[in-house]
């Protein structure tokens, strides 16, 4: 185990504490083939499964797990006109398990995100009857004002790139706290209690993953 390998899993160790504090499920893993098992363990077999826009899932590789498995996986893109993507939403709404990443998470155990048109932070607040959250430890910060900043300058640059928006940051890589019709930064969720016992899960990998 190298010198980072073993910060992480102490850091980990620490933050599965800080997340009890606030109600919050989590668990560490070392790796991402580690956190692919542990998300299947925690969906049973034939769940309604749905899931939110995320880096991190994709490079875990859970999408492709899920639809080869036993599961009634809610396929997002699959929703193309705006009649489609209403009735997505009520079938997301309803499952089982909801699985998503997140943007930062504080070291007092808060999660803390910001979303364009907030679907994904809908099912997080509230719907889904689980939400599994998954995240590498590259995402922590120090407390919620250093998330924001994490979100506003590394997260969201790389996010608008991805996604091909004309925003500031997509240009500069530098947050210019801009009202472009393409933002994606216009809701923004601080989760610091759950209130729901076992809701929120959240897998935290010892990895860099997402942006």
């Amino acid at each position: 185990m190298t010198p980072k390998q073993q910060y992480y899993k102490s850091l980990g160790e620490t933050m599965i504490k800080k997340f009890a504090r606030r109600n919050i499920t989590a668990c560490y893993t070392e790796n991402r083939e580690e956190a692919l098992k542990k998300v299947l363990e925690l969906i049973p077999e034939e769940s309604a499964v749905a899931y939110g826009g995320s880096e991190t899932i994709k490079e875990c590789g859970m999408i492709d797990a899920l639809k080869s498995g036993n599961y009634n996986l809610i396929v997002r893109e699959e929703a193309k006109t705006a009649q489609e993507k209403r009735e997505m939403l009520a079938r997301q709404v309803m499952a089982d398990y909801f699985l998503m990443s997140t943007n930062a998470f504080t070291k007092d155990g808060e999660l803390v995100n910001i979303d364009g048109n907030g679907n994904r932070l809908c099912f997080l607040i509230q719907g889904p009857s689980h939400v599994i959250v998954v995240t590498g430890m590259n995402k922590l910060a120090d407390d919620v004002p250093s998330a924001f900043r994490r979100i506003h300058n590394v997260a969201s640059p790389a996010n608008t790139a991805r996604l091909g928006c004309k925003t500031p940051c997509a240009v500069t890589g530098q947050c210019a706290n801009c009202l472009s019709p393409e933002t994606i930064c216009c809701q923004e969720v601080i989760t610091r209690y759950s209130r729901h016992d076992g809701r929120i899960i959240v897998v935290m990998v010892g990895e860099d993953l997402g942006y």
